[in-house]
Order: structure tokens, then C-alpha cells, then sequence
């Protein structure tokens, strides 16, 4: 058992770095066996008195070590654990370092590293040290100028950040390149990338009139899959200018596609690194889900520009400075994209969808982690390795309380903020304060006498606040008190503590409507004010309002808009969520009703198994969902959200204990009997959308249309309906795009007959096998499969297509299977498979074993028949002699060790 721990980290204990570091010249001499790097580094002193300088290193071979020209004896520094300390006197001088790395032995993707005969860098949080010794910190920030050399034949093409100044060729059959980057960067920006590459790109004119390059490139070969891709980088830049204000600062933006990284993607300064899912598509081997995320991720990558960038984190802590508010950023992109175009209806339905998938995350993935030991305020205290903390916390929760500032402030005032953060922080390292004060020097002058210090708690407080809600309506007086009191339970270490500390309020701006009993909006005053929803702000343990002018007793429309990250506690009878789900003017509190009538009905069928008893659907979600499937003013897209069933790992979060089967059990029954009570109406919605032009749109009108049609061939397939597998066979072979044809083959794979999916599935991998990205959705349809258990999965690892070193693989076999697949996971053997998954991947790549470590981690809320194996699972990795720091500590936590 590994007996030495990594060291905790607090918040508190953070230190400027006692040098400043103006300029840095690199030179890379590339080779994937062993790669020579030479450093000069220009250092002052910023403080009085001498001070140790500490260099950050991993996995490096020093080479020499010169201090001012002169070579520094053994004995005048210290080399150990990752740290290269020196103790110089002056207070300015020169150090130039030249080291060894190997990439094509660094399997954590992690610094530099292969990918498909190419070097690439990813050097977030700290992969920066996996290539030279350095102040590998985000708060010291330099103008680097780097060098690259490299076999001309091996690596045609030479990137770095920045302007390109010169290239040439060498005598040995080698070629280099000069870059420079005028902007200042922390280490974690830099970015190089060498080999051969297909290029796409444009010349876009930004608002000062200024010609910049944006380049996409790819893969030899793949050049016809990134159209989209570089669409979205120069829609990008257009809103950014037209929605805030900000201008690229670039002559040249660039965006390169890698077939192994660990994330989504990297805002490298003017050199983004991408997971190749996110970059390319096309109607034969994308979905509409696939273009969407493609839209969203480069969106985010481009946004951080600014927000990450120009501003970037004094230390880690910080990162939802930069993540949270850049996933506000990418979220309304994206809506604004959907929305474009359209007016009307049409167009608040587009911005809904895109509001209702995003709180879908959230809830599936952060109030989990919030429920959890993993549970951490969006900054949190404190943490053992900063790569566990890419959370949903940071990032999608990060983003909701970027969200209420903007809605507490509005558009302009939001506007006024960030103008004020920018003139404040342009070019520096700050922290989440430092934003929250740009915003309050706006809030403050329009609202005198207030502050957002109560709203700061967001900042350090975890958990996922509930706030109750009670309604007194005065008939005589026509007026409607609301009462709102907010709670926040203990979580994670917080459990520990004896007694727990009281938390105190929070800040909660709470969009509130009302609606008669014929489902009108009813007019709200308050204050003197009169409209269809107010905000009310929540500013203390309990308030109350009163609303004035109230003809009749209302139905109240709770947290429109989903305006706070919080669980509404409010008691209504199905005929109120009914209403709400028919007539709510607000599109996502009318979603809201209709997920929470079936929820309803989900968990007292969930309750019905547990009982022994034989569980139905029940008439109300049955008739609302009859009527807002006829509804003739609700758009496909939106119908395609309103009418999907909450997910199993969503209604399992919602049972206590936690029952995975039983909620497996209730998902199923509940699919199958409405769409047997709908069948004519699922056929009838089928059939009005399957008709075609024949030519593909990614637009938001056609993947509704799609969306809807699939929606509904998923109802019909779950309720064996005569027509049904016909259908699905019939539009899988025949189908012009990949949406169509994964909606097909998923309804076969799910519900059909085993001798026709097991047809389907061998002909979609004969089509596809030499297409990496499609055959990931191969892999993640089977690991999901009702059928598909340990064995299987087994079987599937041996395929000469698996590679556990290809994180996009190894997520789309194993992660889904653990992650996805309730009913082939839960059980010992698979709890066993889970821990031996997470050790084989810890010893290739630690981030990403980490994040399959996490799948358990709330295991002391399954029901006992669970509990046991998959403690047993738990212990089985803790006692593993060489467990990585990122997963230790996740697992130490789970354990609470």
C-alpha cells in the first residue's frame, strides 16, 4: 500500500513568485524519442531580499545549467522532488537550462507528447514542467519567442504561438521555425505542434479593419470535414465582437486537430489543440448533436481569448474566473446561433432548448458532485491535485453564478461590468474577486446602497442549495405573499465536521410568474412595478413579498428560466404541473412541469418494484404528453426536449436509497406504455417529419425536425409497435445522414430484435471502420446495449479497433459501459471490472483514470444489496501500491481517509 501522500494545497497559503520574468527564448530540437530543449530565461528579483528561484520539472534530464554565461557547480543547487532550486544574488541575470524529454513515452498526454506520427503540447494545468524547468504557475507571465527544429520529411509543418517571423531550411535535412507571441502568457498557454497536416482557412476583417488569418487544420486526407469547423471559429470571432465588444488581437488564429487528448480542447494563445471530435463533421459521419458541440467547443476555445488569456488566474483556485465565465459565454453563442435567423416564438423556443440542455447537465453532472465527497465551492479551499478539480462545479456551476450576475445586473449592465473588468485587468493574473468587484461597481450605482457581498459566498460555499417556497393568497385584498427560505446541508468534508457550521445565505435572484386557472399569465405588481415575471433577490435565511392586483388565487411559475442553481421545494397537485406543462409562457418552467410530473410518476413506479407491485404510467403524464405532442405552436425542437423522459441516472439521484435496477425497471416501463397509449400520434409525428429534400442542414429547424422523428421511432421501438423495427431497419439502411442513421441503429440496438441489431451493427462497422470518430460511436452504442455486461465489454477490448491509450476510445467503451450502463455495471463483477479499468488506465494516464475513478464515489448512497461490492471495489484500488496522486486522492475521498 503506498504510504507517502501528496501534499494538500490551501488557497490561503498562496505566495507571489518572487521574480519577474519579462522574456523567454525557447529552442526545440523535435524528436518524438528524445527531444532537446534549450531555455533562456531573463529573471528580476521582485522583492528586497535574495530569494531561492524554484523551477518546476517532471520527468526531465538536465543537461546543463548556466547561470549568467557560467556553469553552475552541483553543489550551488538542489534537484528534487519536481523542483529545481537555484539561489542566486543578483537582481537581474540570465539562465539558460537545456533538457531531455521523450514524448513518445508520455503516455498522459501531458507536456509533449505523439499522437498519430505528430508532437503535440497540452500544458494545462501543469504539463508546461513535462517540457522544460520553469515557474510552471499561471501567475508568471512572459513574451515568449520559440524556435523549432525538426526533420522536414517527418515534420513538414512547425507551430508555436503567435507570429510566424521566419522559417528556412537546415543543412541536415531539417527544417525550423521562429514564432513570437506579443501577448504575456503563463506557461500553461504555450503551445507547439509539428507534422504533416491538411490546411482550411479564410481571411476575416475584424472590426478595426484589421485582415486576419483563421486556419483549421486536420489530418492528411480530412480537409472535407472542416468546413463547419472553421465556420464556427469565424462565427466566433464576429459575435464576440458584436455581443461584447472584443476584437481579436491576432493576425493569425489557429486550430489544430489531435486523435488522442485527454479533453475537449485547449485555448493555447492563438494555437488551440483540439480533440479531432470537436473539429471535424460531415452529414456521412456526424450527428446533430456532434455539429452542435463542434459550435459550442470552438466557440469556448476562441472566447478564452479574453477570458482566460488577455485575464488570466492569479493561481488555480481561480480557474472558474476564466471557465465559468467562458462557459456563460459559449452557452449564449450558442443560443444566440440557434436563434439566428428566427423571430418570434420560433426563436425564444431556439434559446430555450439550448437553456434546457444545459440545466440537463448541470443536474446530471454537478448536483451529483455537489451530493458528493467530491463536493467543492466553484473556487474551492483547497486540493492534492489541481487536474481532479476540471469539474462540473468549476465549469457548469461556475457558469450559473456568471448566469445570476448577468441576470441580477441585465444585458447592458452585464456589458458595462466586463468593459470594467477588461479596463482593470487587461494583461494580468487576478483572482474571482477581482471580477465580482468589476461587476458590483455596477450593481452598487444602480441599485444604491447594496452590494454583492452576500452574493461572493457563491465563490467559497459548496453544495446545492434548496429553497422552499410557500404562497398566501388574500381573496378580500387580491394579494399573493410569497415566502422564500433557503437551506444548505452539509457536503462532502463538511459531514465530518461536529457539529456541522451553520451556512449562511447566499444571493439567489429567483424569476418568479403566475398563471390563472385557464393557464393566462397574469400581470404581477411589486414595488410599483408591473409585469409578467419579477425577480425577486433572496438575500437572506427568509423573506417575504407581496404581490399586489392579483384577481384570483394563481398558479405560481417557479425559477423561470432556471435563474438560480438551486432545487425548488414547492407542493403541487398533478393538475397545477398539468396547467404549467400546457400553458406556462415561460418554455423552460413549462418544460420544468413536465419533467416534474414525470418524475412524479417515475418514482412512484420506482417505489411500485420495490414494493412488489406491477406499476403503471398513469393518466396525467399520459394526457400531457398527448397534448404537447398536438400542440401545433410548439416547435420540433422544443417537443423533442418536452417529451424525453428524465434520464435513469437523473431519477436515480431522485431515490433514496439508490436502486439502479428498480429505476432501470421504471425508465423502461415508463417508454413502453406511452408509447403504446401514443401510438398513433408517434407514428403520425414520425411520418410528418421523416419526409425529406434529400440535403442535409445542420440548421435548428431541420435537427428539430430530426430529433423529433427519432424521439418518436424510440416511443414506437419501446412499445414493440407492429411498424416499428420496419421503420428503424428501413430508415438506418437508407439514411443520407449519420443523425438519422445512429437514431435508427440506437432504437435496433435498445429495443429491437437481437438477430437484426447484431446485422446492423456488423454492417455500420464494415462502413466505418477506418473512420476513428464513428467507430467511437460504435463502441459507446454497445457499451450501453441492455444486454452488454462484463464479458462483452471483455470481448469488445479485444477488438483489434480498441486502444485503452486513446482517451476518446477508452471513453466511449469502458466510461460508458461504468458510467451508462446500469444494468451491466451493478453488480460485483462489474464493480470488479471497474477497479481493474481504473488501475490498467492509471498506469497509462492518470487525468483520465481519475475521472473514471469518480464514477462510485457516491456509493453510500446505493441501497445495501449494492453498498458492500462497491466498497469492496473502492478498497481494491486504494490498496494498490502505486496509485497516481489524481486518483488517490479521489478515491481517499470517497472513503473519506
Amino acid at each position: 500500500m503506498r504510504t507517502d501522500s501528496a501534499p494538500t494545497i490551501s488557497r490561503h497559503d498562496y505566495q507571489p513568485y518572487p521574480y519577474r520574468l519579462p522574456a523567454v527564448e525557447f529552442t526545440f530540437d523535435l524528436d518524438p524519442a528524445q527531444t532537446r530543449v534549450h531555455a533562456r530565461m531573463e529573471f528580476e528579483r521582485s522583492t528586497e531580499q535574495a530569494q531561492p528561484l524554484v523551477l518546476n520539472g517532471q520527468d526531465l534530464e538536465l543537461v546543463s545549467l548556466l547561470l549568467d554565461g557560467r556553469a553552475v557547480a552541483s553543489e550551488e543547487y538542489r534537484l528534487e522532488n519536481g523542483a529545481l532550486t537555484l539561489f542566486p544574488s543578483a537582481q537581474r541575470f540570465t539562465l539558460d537550462i537545456t533538457s531531455l524529454c521523450r514524448p513518445a513515452d508520455n503516455s498522459s498526454l501531458m507536456g509533449l507528447y505523439v499522437s498519430g506520427g505528430k508532437l503535440f503540447t497540452q500544458c494545462e494545468a501543469e504539463g508546461f514542467r513535462r517540457i522544460a524547468w520553469f515557474p510552471d504557475r499561471p501567475d508568471v507571465m512572459s513574451r515568449y519567442r520559440v524556435r523549432l527544429r525538426a526533420d522536414k520529411q517527418r515534420y513538414p509543418l512547425l507551430l508555436s504561438n503567435g507570429n510566424l517571423l521566419a522559417q528556412g531550411d537546415l543543412a541536415d535535412g531539417r527544417h525550423e521555425a521562429l514564432w513570437e507571441d506579443p501577448q504575456l502568457k503563463p506557461s500553461y498557454l504555450f503551445a507547439l505542434v509539428a507534422g504533416g497536416f491538411d490546411c482550411r482557412e479564410q481571411t476575416l476583417r475584424t472590426g478595426s479593419g484589421r485582415q486576419a488569418l483563421l486556419q483549421v487544420y486536420s489530418d492528411p486526407g480530412s480537409e472535407n470535414k472542416t468546413a463547419w469547423a472553421l465556420d464556427c471559429l469565424a462565427r466566433s470571432v464576429q459575435w464576440d465582437e458584436r455581443r461584447f465588444g472584443l476584437e481579436l488581437d491576432l493576425d493569425r488564429f489557429m486550430i489544430v486537430a489531435a486523435r488522442d487528448f485527454n479533453m475537449g480542447a485547449m485555448e493555447n494563445k492563438g494555437l488551440n489543440i483540439f480533440n479531432s471530435a470537436y473539429v471535424l463533421a460531415d452529414q456521412d459521419s456526424a450527428t446533430d448533436s456532434a455539429y452542435r458541440a463542434i459550435e459550442a467547443v470552438i466557440g469556448h476555445e476562441y472566447f478564452h481569448n479574453w477570458t482566460g488569456n488577455r485575464v488570466t488566474c492569479r493561481d488555480w483556485f481561480q480557474l472558474s474566473l476564466k471557465e465559468g465565465l467562458t462557459v456563460f459565454r459559449d452557452q449564449e453563442f450558442s443560443a444566440d446561433m440557434l436563434a439566428s435567423g428566427l423571430s418570434g416564438p420560433e426563436a425564444d423556443s431556439a434559446r430555450a432548448v439550448k437553456r434546457i440542455d444545459d440545466v440537463s447537465t448541470l443536474r446530471i453532472a454537478q448536483f451529483p458532485e455537489d451530493a458528493g465527497p467530491m463536493a467543492h465551492p466553484i473556487r474551492p479551499e483547497s486540493y492534492q491535485e489541481i487536474g481532479n478539480f476540471y469539474t462540473a462545479t468549476v465549469y457548469e456551476k461556475g457558469a450559473e453564478v456568471i448566469r445570476m450576475q448577468h441576470t441580477l445586473l441585465g444585458e447592458e449592465g452585464f456589458r458595462a461590468g466586463l468593459d470594467e473588468y477588461f479596463r482593470r485587468h487587461d494583461g494580468q493574473a487576478v483572482t474571482c474577486d477581482d471580477f465580482v468587484s468589476a461587476m458590483e461597481s455596477v450593481y452598487a450605482r444602480r441599485n444604491p446602497g447594496k452590494t454583492l457581498d452576500v452574493f461572493r459566498r457563491w465563490y467559497s460555499q459548496a453544495g446545492t442549495p434548496r429553497v422552499a417556497v410557500s404562497l398566501a393568497y388574500d381573496a378580500a385584498r387580491q394579494t399573493c405573499s410569497i415566502t422564500l427560505r433557503q437551506r444548505c446541508a452539509p457536503v462532502g468534508v463538511e459531514k465530518l465536521q461536529n457539529p456541522p457550521l451553520p451556512k449562511p445565505p447566499l444571493h439567489i435572484p429567483f424569476a418568479l410568474g403566475l398563471l390563472d386557472r385557464q393557464g393566462r399569465p397574469m400581470a404581477i405588481t411589486l414595488e410599483g412595478k408591473t409585469a409578467e415575471t419579477v425577480l425577486l433577490e433572496l438575500t437572506d435565511a427568509e423573506q417575504t413579498w407581496t404581490l399586489t392586483n392579483i384577481g384570483q388565487e394563481p398558479v405560481p411559475s417557479l425559477l423561470r428560466n432556471f435563474s438560480a442553481p438551486v432545487i425548488v421545494e414547492f407542493e403541487r397537485g398533478d393538475a397545477d404541473l398539468m396547467l404549467l406543462a400546457r400553458h406556462d409562457t415561460d418554455p423552460f418552467a413549462r418544460w420544468e412541469a413536465g419533467q416534474e410530473l414525470a418524475t412524479r410518476a417515475l418514482l412512484a413506479m420506482v417505489q411500485a418494484y420495490a414494493d412488489g407491485g406491477e406499476p403503471n404510467a398513469g393518466a396525467a403524464l399520459i394526457d400531457t404528453w398527448r397534448d404537447l405532442l398536438t400542440d401545433p405552436l410548439l416547435t420540433a425542437a422544443y417537443k423533442a426536449r418536452v417529451l424525453t423522459l428524465p434520464t435513469e441516472k437523473e431519477l436515480l439521484e431522485k431515490t433514496a436509497p439508490m436502486d439502479p435496477l428498480n429505476a432501470l425497471r421504471a425508465s423502461k416501463r415508463m417508454r413502453a406504455e406511452l408509447g403504446r397509449a401514443l401510438a398513433p400520434l408517434w407514428l403520425e409525428a414520425y411520418q410528418a417529419h421523416a419526409s425529406s429534400d434529400g440535403l442535409y442542414r445542420p440548421d435548428p429547424l431541420s435537427s428539430g425536425r430530426r430529433a423529433l422523428k427519432n424521439l418518436a421511432l424510440s416511443y414506437l421501438m419501446a412499445a414493440a409497435h407492429s411498424q416499428a423495427e420496419g421503420l428503424a431497419l428501413d430508415q438506418y439502411y437508407k439514411a443520407g445522414n449519420m443523425t438519422d442513421r445512429m437514431g435508427a441503429l440506437s432504437a435496433l440496438v435498445h429495443h429491437g430484435s437481437p438477430a437484426e441489431s447484431a446485422k446492423a451493427l456488423d454492417h455500420f462497422y464494415e462502413q466505418w471502420q477506418q473512420d476513428d470518430l464513428v467507430m467511437d460511436k460504435w463502441f459507446a452504442l454497445q457499451a450501453t446495449a441492455p444486454g452488454t455486461n462484463v464479458q462483452a465489454v471483455r470481448a469488445l477490448m479485444l477488438h483489434p479497433a480498441f486502444s485503452l491509450r486513446n482517451p476518446n476510445r477508452a471513453r466511449s467503451l469502458i466510461f460508458q459501459f461504468c458510467m451508462n450502463n446500469l444494468q451491466g455495471i451493478h453488480n460485483a463483477e462489474g464493480y470488479a471490472f471497474w477497479a481493474e479499468q481504473v488501475l490498467a488506465l492509471d498506469e497509462l494516464n492518470p487525468e483520465i483514470a481519475a475521472r473514471l475513478a469518480r464514477t462510485f464515489d457516491n456509493w453510500q448512497r446505493y441501497a445495501p444489496v449494492y453498498r458492500q461490492a462497491m466498497h469492496n471495489a473502492l478498497r481494491q484500488i486504494q490498496q494498490h501500491p502505486d496509485l497516481s496522486r489524481n486518483v488517490s486522492e479521489i478515491i481517499s475521498k470517497a472513503l473519506n481517509i
